[in-house]
C-alpha cells in the first residue's frame, strides 16, 4: 500500500502530520516514511511541548547558520540563498526516511511522539513525503 502527504510549510520549522498518517495506515506492517526533498528533513519527536521543537530548531541554527552568517564564508554552493546551502547541512545530520510499526491498524508510537517534517528553508513550500506500507 503506498501514498503521497504534501505537507505545506511557512518557512523553518516542525511540522506535524502524524494525524495525516494515522488516518491512513491500516492493518499491521512496517511503514515506511521517505521525503522527496534534499533541503527538509522528517522525525519522529516530541508532540507534547513546544518547546522541543524551538529548541531543536535553535540547536539546526547554532550548527548550521545561514550562509550570510561570518562563520559561513567558507561555503561555495550560495547561488539559491543565504539559507540553501545551511538546508542542505541540516537535512545531512537529520534523517530524510523513517520506519514505523503498524499494530492492528495504528502506528506504534510512544505517548509522546507525533511525525514531524523539519522545513530547513525560509521560503514557503510543498513538500511530499512518500509512504509505503508492507505487510
Amino acid at each position: 500500500m503506498q501514498t503521497e502527504f504534501t505537507i505545506a510549510t511557512q518557512g523553518p520549522g516542525l511540522y506535524e502530520f502524524t494525524r495525516d498518517v494515522a488516518d491512513w495506515v491500516r492493518g499491521e506492517g512496517l511503514l515506511t516514511l521517505f521525503v522527496r526533498h534534499t533541503s527538509c528533513s522528517i522525525l519522529v519527536q516530541e508532540n507534547a511541548d513546544p518547546d522541543v521543537r524551538r529548541d531543536l530548531q535553535d540547536y539546526l541554527a547554532r550548527i548550521a547558520p545561514r550562509a550570510d552568517d561570518a562563520s559561513m564564508r567558507w561555503l561555495r554552493h550560495t547561488t539559491e540563498g543565504p539559507d540553501d546551502m545551511p538546508a542542505h547541512l541540516r537535512a545531512a545530520l537529520l534523517p530524510v526516511s523513517i520506519s514505523i510499526p503498524v499494530t492492528g491498524g495504528r502506528l506504534a508510537l510512544g505517548t509522546w511522539q507525533g511525525l514531524f517534517l523539519v522545513e530547513h528553508r525560509d521560503a514557503p513550500h510543498r513538500r511530499r513525503v512518500a509512504a509505503h506500507l508492507s505487510p
